[in-house]
């Protein structure tokens, strides 16, 4: 097969390809990449004419535009391509500010409450001239396609983490507990619940976030199947409810305030706990503010999973 021809595709080929799937409009996709519209199908003709393709539906009229089953074959490739391009943009960014710019770090809800004021608070204080600016989501996969497209410099997600060109390291472990009215009789026994037990009470889950099919496949291994009642992705709704009593909750600690006063927190035996560790991508230039701060994490999160260890030695 001759491929001589297309060594007339260029990098804007394919993000005009790239922008018009996404926006299903030239006129949009020409606004997104700064162009005319006249521009934008001109680059998607000549990419037609080099791959010998149509590649993009034309319905006329106010109707989307839509890729043709070669134009989303050739769109996966593009994709890659164009992501390894803003990721080189980045890099050289990251490069030329050394120990000033900016870390783009991205997070979900439990980190950002109980571990990033602290691990900011310390990296500010060391690395005074360099700004963090976060992205949160309680889907640490879309988290992982931004590191993938060079948008965040790196991110914590739970581990492990699916195929990409990733590299991650582990910061801490984190227990499953038993979230309960604080009146529950179950509260102040010292035993803890089995699944079983668990299994048997109206629960109150996650709704996105990875950890939720951890715990609820874990049910299933046993034969069990959880009772879910109700599903939030915010952390402090739930409490709410689990001391309301509209049920229990089967969620991480680090999820946990263990100062509310309605609720009482108990272990759970047989259960591994989630870890947590950050992710970035290993072909990219890492600046010495990054590793400090991935550095960081790692200790302030060492010192973390130990008074969770102690609160919980304590509460037995």
């Amino acid at each position: 097969m001759r491929t001589d021809g297309w060594l007339g595709v260029e990098l804007r080929h394919f993000a005009a390809l790239q922008a018009v799937a996404e926006e299903g409009s030239f006129g949009r996709a020409a606004e997104r990449l700064g162009y005319t519209q006249s521009a934008i199908s001109q680059q998607i003709q000549v990419l037609e004419r080099i791959v010998g393709q149509q590649l993009v539906e034309r319905p006329g009229g106010p109707r989307r535009v839509s890729l043709t089953e070669a134009g989303e074959l050739l769109l996966r490739h593009a994709a890659g391509i164009v992501a390894r391009l803003q990721a080189a943009q980045a890099d050289l960014a990251a490069f030329t500010e050394g120990s000033a710019g900016t870390l783009r770090v991205g997070t979900y809800q439990s980190v950002g409450a109980r571990i990033l004021p602290r691990l900011l608070r310390e990296f500010t204080d060391a690395w005074p001239d360099v700004s963090v600016r976060l992205t949160e989501s309680a889907d640490d996969g879309g988290l992982l396609e931004l590191v993938e497209r060079g948008e965040l410099d790196f991110s914590f997600v739970m581990l492990p983490v699916g195929d990409g060109p990733f590299e991650t390291v582990e910061l801490m472990r984190d227990p499953y507990v038993v979230v309960l009215p604080a009146d529950s009789p179950l509260a102040g026994r010292p035993k803890p619940p089995s699944l079983r037990e668990v299994a048997a009470m109206p629960l109150i889950g996650n709704r996105q976030c990875r950890s939720v099919h951890q715990i609820e496949n874990r049910f299933r291994d046993a034969g069990l199947e959880p009772r879910i009642v109700f599903r939030s992705d915010d952390n402090g709704t739930i409490q709410e409810l689990v001391a309301a009593g509209v049920g229990a909750a089967l969620v991480p600690l680090l999820t946990v305030d263990p100062t509310h006063d309605g609720t009482a927190v108990l272990g759970l035996a047989g259960v591994p706990p989630r870890r947590i560790g950050v992710a970035w991508h290993r072909d990219r230039y890492r600046s010495p503010a990054a590793r400090a701060f991935v550095d960081l994490a790692r200790d302030v999160c060492t010192r973390v999973e130990g008074e969770q260890a102690g609160g919980a030695a304590a509460a037995a």
